[in-house]
């Protein structure tokens, strides 16, 4: 089973789930449908649930559960706390609950880097270092781990992906993440837009990398990724904000701006990830940040994507579609369908 199927990382993650051979049914609230990027490989939806509502009798027969769906980003946290925790917290533990009593072994976990925080320096941050959630969401994933880690034993093995922030082509695209946006930037107005002052750093890693690690965390045996975390991405590509600017500023020739309320963003943390080249030693990161933008400006020229697409309609902001959403009162104030919507996957 494959929640999130229909987002951002999903969209990409089933296809290689499927080419390394596993059947996967794709289980998905369809927030973002229609929020379309070029065309689209993976079939449909099966089951159109929301997750803080899926019971055992939705996961019989599964043997394992790669839980992606949550409420993606900091703007959404900082709008409705309690919209994250709800999807991200509870939904994630209502969905391990219902695997467990269903008999699903493994639990795959989207969780995030952002855990570190702020770390106050520049040394590498390894699983074992202090989680310093500064928004909703990273304490959403923090909690989250928690309580996996109560609900770990003998029969349900979660394991903890601590994934960089992506970037990457995907079918169904996210422009509110920091490569994306900013070629987005450069390709739709012609420069490059920083927002803070470009010194705090990053962990980058492809969407592709990051399912190509499920599937590795998937089929690794299960003494060396029970009730483990991984943070998931390469050194190489712990990057200043700054440094993504000077890639696409030798990319595309754009000049690189700041805008006009650009402060030091306190988000800023370096990663190690030694524990995940040990234990798995077969997966390596196969992008880096220059071949990603390249990849991105080479996708939003083929796609024909416009500064109206990026900086009106919102349609590839995660934001932007659920408040579209709310306001045409196709959800309601917890983030639920009004209507039927989900009907259609009962």
């Amino acid at each position: 089973m494959l929640t999130g199927q229909h987002g951002y990382i999903g969209s990409v993650t089933r296809a290689v789930l499927e080419d390394a051979g596993h059947q996967v049914v794709g289980l998905d609230t369809l927030y973002y449908e229609g929020c379309d990027f070029g065309p689209d490989p993976a079939p449909p939806v099966e089951r159109i649930r929301d997750v803080r509502d899926v019971t055992p009798g939705d996961l019989e027969g599964f043997d394992a559960i790669v839980h992606l769906a949550a409420l993606s980003n900091d703007p959404l946290g900082d709008l409705r706390s309690e919209w994250t925790y709800s999807i991200n917290l509870d939904g994630t533990i209502a969905t391990a609950r219902a695997g467990k009593e269903a008999g699903v072994a493994r639990f795959v976990f989207a969780s995030s880097c952002s855990m570190y925080g702020a770390s106050g320096a520049d040394d590498l941050l390894d699983e074992s270092a202090p989680l310093r959630p500064l928004t909703p969401y990273a304490e959403s994933k923090v909690r989250s781990e928690e309580a996996l880690h109560e609900l770990a034993d003998g029969d349900f093995s979660p394991v903890y992906m601590r994934n960089a922030t992506a970037y990457g082509v995907s079918p169904r695209l996210r422009l509110d993440v920091v490569l994306n946006n900013l070629t987005a930037w450069a390709h739709t107005t012609g420069g490059i837009r920083l927002l803070s002052d470009g010194s705090a750093w990053r962990p980058l890693v492809h969407v592709q990398d990051i399912a190509r690690a499920t599937v590795a965390l998937l089929e690794a045996d299960r003494e060396v990724v029970h009730d483990e975390a991984f943070n998931i991405g390469s050194e190489q590509q712990n990057v200043r904000i700054s440094d993504l600017a000077e890639v696409l500023r030798e990319l595309l020739g754009c000049e690189i701006e700041f805008g006009d309320d650009a402060t030091t963003d306190p988000r800023s943390y370096r990663v190690d990830f030694t524990k995940l080249r040990t234990t798995l030693p077969s997966f390596s990161c196969a992008w880096d940040v220059p071949a990603g933008a390249r990849e991105l400006a080479h996708a939003y020229a083929t796609n024909g994507l416009t500064r109206e697409e990026f900086l009106e309609t919102g349609r590839y902001t995660r934001l932007a579609q659920l408040k579209r959403l709310l306001d045409e009162g196709a959800l309601d104030g917890g983030l639920r369908w009004r209507a039927g919507r989900l009907a259609a996957g009962e």
